[in-house]
C-alpha cells in the first residue's frame, strides 16, 4: 500500500544538483549534521547508456526514500544534506577514487588504483555491480568518464559537507555527523544487542560508531535509547560499524563526531517495487522523537 509517494523515475531531466540541502532559515541551531549520501535518484542518461541493466535492477542498491525519512530534522535545528546523483553512478560514501581497474579500458593512474576490500567486492567509487551481484555495464569505462563523475558530483557533495562541519564546529564548537543509510532486511538478521549472527530475531536499526572511534559514546548512547523506547530492536557495529563518511569525518579528539545509522528497509518499504508501505509515516514520525533527542543530547553537553 502507498503512502502518498510516487516512485521516482529512474531518468529524471537533463540536469541535476550534486545535492540537496535543507537547513534552518539563518544559522545553525544545531550542531548536529544528517546526511543521505545513497538516496539519490538521479541516473543520468549517459550511465543509463552504458549499463546492461534495466533501470529497476539499477536501482536495487539505492537507500531509496531515506532523504525524505530524515528531511525533517531540519525542524530540530540540524542540516540535512542528500546525494542527488544515484550512488551507481557515484558513490559519495567512498574515497575519491577508489577505483576497480578492471571496470576502465585505459590505465588507470596509480592514485586511482583502488585495492580496498571495497574495491573487490565490486563496491568502490564507481560500482561495479548493483546489490545481487549483477554486473552494471555493458561496456568498459573509462577514466576521463570516471573523473567527470568525481569531479561534479563527489568533490561538490563534501565540499559541502565539510562546509557545513565547519560551520557546525565554528558556532558551537563541535559537530555531529550523522550519516543515514537503509539495509536489505537480509542483512539485518543479528540477535538483539549482542550483535551475533545467526540468530532468530532481526534488528531494525544498526548504530555505527567504526567502535567507539568515531563518535562520543554519549551521543551513540543517546540515539539508542531513543530508539529502544519506541520498541525498535537495535545494534552496535554489526553488520555496519561506519562506511568512509563515518570513519573520515569522525574525529572526537577534534570535536568532530560522525554516527551512521542503517535502517532496516522492511520497515517502511516493499524491498520488491521499492515503494513505500503504510510503515513509512510511521518510522518517519518515530524518528522526529530521535533527531529531539539527539538534538537534546547536542545542548546538554554543550551546557
Amino acid at each position: 500500500m502507498s503512502v502518498g509517494l510516487a516512485l521516482p523515475a529512474a531518468e529524471p531531466g537533463p540536469a541535476e544538483p550534486p545535492f540537496v540541502l535543507h537547513r534552518p532559515a539563518g544559522a545553525l541551531a544545531s550542531p548536529l549534521v544528517f546526511a543521505s549520501p545513497h538516496s539519490g535518484r538521479f541516473y543520468p542518461p549517459d550511465m543509463m547508456a552504458a549499463s546492461a541493466l534495466d533501470a529497476a535492477a539499477i536501482r536495487r542498491s539505492e537507500d531509496a526514500f531515506v532523504d525524505v525519512l530524515i528531511e525533517g530534522a531540519s525542524a530540530h535545528g540540524a542540516a540535512v544534506i542528500a546525494a542527488g546523483y544515484a550512488r551507481a553512478y557515484v558513490d559519495v560514501n567512498r574515497e575519491p577514487y577508489e577505483l576497480d581497474p578492471t571496470m576502465f579500458e585505459d590505465e588507470l593512474p596509480d592514485f586511482a588504483r583502488g585495492r580496498s576490500a571495497r574495491v573487490a567486492a565490486g563496491l568502490g567509487s564507481i560500482a561495479r555491480i548493483v546489490a545481487e551481484g549483477q554486473e552494471i555495464y555493458a561496456r568498459k569505462l573509462t577514466f576521463d568518464e570516471a573523473r567527470r563523475r568525481i569531479e561534479t558530483v563527489h568533490q561538490p557533495y563534501h565540499a559541502a559537507l565539510e562546509a557545513l562541519l565547519a560551520e557546525a564546529c565554528g558556532q558551537f564548537g563541535v559537530a555531529v555527523l550523522v550519516d543515514w543509510h537503509s539495509m536489505p532486511s537480509a542483512a539485518a538478521h543479528t540477535l538483539g544487542q549482542s550483535g551475533d549472527f545467526g540468530g532468530a530475531g532481526s534488528c531494525d536499526l544498526v548504530l555505527g560508531d567504526r567502535f567507539g572511534t568515531a563518535c562520543d559514546g554519549a551521543i551513540t548512547d543517546a540515539a539508542e535509547r531513543a530508539l529502544e523506547v519506541m520498541g525498535y530492536r537495535v545494534t552496535r557495529n554489526a553488520p555496519y560499524a561506519g562506511g568512509f563518511t563515518t570513519e573520515f569525518y569522525g574525529r572526537p579528539a577534534r570535536r568532530r563526531h560522525a554516527l551512521q545509522i542503517e535502517i532496516n528497509r522492511s520497515l517502511y518499504l516493499d524491498e520488491a517495487s521499492l515503494a513505500p508501505h503504510t510503515g513509512f509515516e510511521r518510522l518517519k514520525a518515530d524518528l522526529e522523537q530521535v533527531f529531539a533527542a539527539l538534538a537534546c543530547c547536542c545542548a546538554e553537553a554543550l551546557g
